[in-house]
């Protein structure tokens, strides 16, 4: 079992990264292999809504760091999404990879009418999280919720979406066990998911 973590925070050793790298370990404990993607370290052009991938079924406007991802979320059988929390919301980081995954998107004629993706109906999972320096979760805002919606859309199934609050100063997670454990177990429990939701979808992992 194949599953790529999205880490969409500048910082790379930060509570974001922390958080992803107790999922992993959770994860791999039942045999999956887990690849983090740090998206900072890529650079990947905003959409700018060209269209050219209705026709190309790629992005033929950009040559960046997102054709380097396009194929690893293929073949992924799951994905984690992890973002802090900027003014309500996922980072820019973020926003780009996902507005990047609309060439797996096919449109009928004439639009707007109804759409698939590429990537559905294949046993693909997601697991969301966000991360906010505020001591109440809801001052995560749309952070977490927006990540979720958009990569249902796109065709994976939602494990879960947690949120980790009060994580201001840097790499707070260290100090938080609870959030790390709460983390790893979300990893454990999201490849089992993955294997009730590629069941009769794809081979044993």
């Amino acid at each position: 079992m194949y599953i790529i973590g999205i880490i969409g925070s500048p910082r790379e050793n930060g509570n974001t990264a922390t958080i992803m790298d107790s999922i992993s370990k959770g994860a791999k404990t039942q045999g999956a292999e887990v690849e983090v993607i740090h998206l900072e370290s890529y650079h990947i052009e905003p959409c700018i809504g060209c269209e050219r991938c209705r026709k190309d079924k790629t992005c033929t406007r950009f040559f960046d760091g997102m054709h380097l991802l396009y194929d690893k979320l293929d073949r992924a059988d799951g994905i984690i999404l992890g973002s802090p929390a900027y003014n309500y919301n996922m980072t820019p980081w973020m926003k780009s990879f996902i507005d990047r995954l609309y060439p797996f998107f096919d449109f009928s004629e004439p639009r707007p009418g109804p759409y698939t993706s590429r990537l559905a109906n294949r046993g693909k999972g997601a697991l969301i999280f966000g991360v906010c320096e505020q001591t109440d979760p809801k001052e995560l805002g749309y952070t977490a919720v927006s990540m979720r919606d958009a990569i249902q859309a796109v065709g994976y199934s939602i494990f879960d979406t947690l949120a980790f609050a009060n994580h201001f100063l840097p790499n707070s997670v260290t100090k938080h066990p609870e959030d790390r454990k709460r983390a790893y177990d979300a990893g454990v429990g999201f490849v089992s998911f993955l294997l009730g939701a590629g069941a009769g979808q794809r081979g044993e992992c």
